[in-house]
């Protein structure tokens, strides 16, 4: 946890492969911890082809049984099944917008929100605008996108920067936005 929040967590990410691994991630860790899901982080790779969301869109019967005898990875059907829908989801907004980060970014206005949080527990669980992310994509077909997975995703994608303010990296994440 600590490596993933001093190198990973809320650094701006505009990187479709990325992008979509924390789609997937966030999806899976629905009603779990986020320590669980990057445990299994390693499994996921693997048993999702390294996230790449044209070969996962293709995936079908075969390959949801194979992936639910998986130990390594969240072995929840809806959870499975959504990680392919939302590959097919992801590839038609791709097409539709010219990348996923185009899409997804629009939210904040291409540009990261530094919010000033003193505390954790001031921290949202979700925002305005994982509210409106969550709308669209659910209207786009996506499913596992609830506002406050939506905002799970801003976190980790950099859209939001939400180190509270005495943390070392809000101000290293600050100047790169």
């Amino acid at each position: 946890m600590e490596k993933y929040h001093d190198t990973e967590w809320g650094v701006p990410l505009h990187n479709d492969r990325k992008l979509f691994e924390f789609l997937i991630l966030d999806g899976a860790q629905a009603g779990l911890s986020w320590s669980t899901i990057l445990k299994k982080r390693a499994a996921y790779r693997k048993a999702f082809d390294r996230f790449d969301p044209k070969k996962v869109a293709l995936y079908n019967g075969t390959d949801v049984r194979r992936l639910l005898k998986n130990k390594g990875i969240v072995r929840n059907r809806q959870k499975i099944e959504s990680a392919i829908n939302n590959a097919k989801c992801f590839l038609e907004v791709k097409a539709e917008f010219g990348s996923f980060d185009n899409y997804i970014w629009g939210f904040v206005g291409h540009r990261t929100i530094t919010n000033r949080y003193k505390r954790w527990k001031d921290i949202p669980p979700r925002s305005s605008e994982s509210e409106d992310m969550s709308r669209d994509m659910k209207g786009r077909g996506f499913s596992f996108v609830g506002p406050t997975i939506c905002y799970a995703i801003m976190q980790s994608a950099g859209m939001v920067n939400d180190h509270i303010t005495s943390c070392f990296r809000y101000s290293k994440i600050a100047v790169l936005t």
